[in-house]
């Protein structure tokens, strides 16, 4: 299959993102290399200069079945409603049944995404899955759901860990292979059991998550280069390792040998969350040449509304575009944003050619901000 525009778009891929080897020092023989980093960054075409765009063609959801309230919670743990609310603005949570994994919520908000989009699962070129909880250390997850959807022998399938921050993540790697002209339909899931990482006897972070899976089909369209185009304008990912001991697991595959539970310094997360997310939106809506009252809505990762609320003051995005579900989801890690997004659009408040905002930050710390047109 050849997309409109790939020979020119493999051509900029190779002069901007591709290691540059001629950057080696030294003498040419035996002379060990220093590679030219990679740009933080990088240039659209001017306005009217011809490119693909990966437009969102369809969302999809799933939230399971069970429902576990703050009630529900003050009954197994020192807690309680108002005491959960007024912190997080949380009231619900949904809670994977037993024997239902990470790649079964996965694959029903696939299937959604899909008919929402008109596509088979035979269109499918990749199989995207943001998660931090896959239901085995491998295959992986994407895998998984793969085979369940039916897409054919030979599309790309992989998962993606970036924990909270992961739909971003995804995002910008689903975005890449599309402009590359490698793929053309990507179907990019967040989907979390983050419900079996908790620590119940924890109140200060069993109460903040729960399960769900969100996703999005993806489609490479050939845009004219500038804002009004629909699809991925400009997204952002970025890391600090330096501060993985404030949000991370006890345990591991490789350092003990198990699952481990979820670990949180909550005060000090609250603190960087706020200032790394207003710096990665002002960044993708600097290089946009928009401002705040330009965003039709914001579609926050769903973590906590004291950070949401602090996030959009600090950009002045007025409360009234903030997509808000954290009240019924709680916080679903990586499916945060995809299932507010087809939430919003299922409710009618987002809409073909809106301009989105989209954020998250999470573990690692990982963190990051996409700006879209629907």
């Amino acid at each position: 299959m050849t997309l409109p525009l790939r020979g020119r778009w493999n051509a900029l891929l190779q002069s901007r993102f591709f290691l540059d080897a001629t950057a080696a020092t030294g003498a040419e023989n035996g002379a060990a290399r220093t590679w030219r980093p990679r740009p933080r960054t990088f240039s659209t075409p001017a306005d009217g200069d011809a490119m693909l765009r990966s437009v969102i063609a369809g969302t999809g959801s799933y939230l399971p079945e069970k429902v576990l309230t703050n009630d529900d919670l003050a009954a197994i743990v020192d807690t309680s409603d108002e005491w959960i609310r007024t912190r997080t603005g949380i009231r619900q949570r949904h809670v994977a049944a037993e024997g239902e994994n990470t790649s079964d919520l996965a694959t029903q908000a696939a299937e959604a995404a899909l008919q929402a989009a008109g596509l088979k699962a035979g269109d499918v070129d990749a199989v995207l899955v943001a998660t931090t909880t896959p239901d085995y250390t491998f295959p992986a997850t994407a895998c998984i759901v793969q085979a369940n959807l039916g897409v054919p022998a030979g599309a790309m399938a992989f998962d993606l860990q970036a924990v909270c921050s992961g739909f971003i993540y995804g995002l910008t790697v689903a975005d890449s292979l599309i402009r590359a002209g490698q793929v053309r339909n990507v179907l990019l899931i967040g989907a979390e059991t983050l419900t079996r990482l908790l620590d119940w006897a924890d109140r200060s972070t069993c109460v903040l998550f729960g399960d769900g899976a969100g996703a999005v089909v993806l489609r490479g369209e050939e845009g004219q280069g500038s804002n009004a185009d629909r699809g991925v304008l400009h997204a952002v990912a970025r890391a600090d390792g330096r501060y993985r001991e404030l949000l991370h697991t006890d345990g591991g595959p490789s350092a003990t040998g198990t699952v481990g539970k979820l670990r949180m310094q909550g005060r000090e997360v609250f603190r960087h969350a706020v200032a790394r997310i207003a710096e990665a939106m002002e960044e993708v809506m600097e290089q946009a040449g928009v401002s705040a009252q330009d965003i039709d809505l914001f579609v926050p990762h769903q973590a906590n509304v004291r950070i949401l609320d602090a996030t959009a003051r600090k950009l002045g995005i007025a409360p009234e575009k903030v997509m808000l579900t954290i009240a019924e989801h709680g916080n679903t890690s990586a499916a945060s944003i995809p299932l507010a997004l087809d939430a919003a659009v299922r409710q009618g408040r987002a809409g073909r050619g809106d301009l989105l905002l989209l954020e998250a930050m999470g573990g690692g710390f990982t963190w990051g901000a996409a700006l879209l047109r629907l």
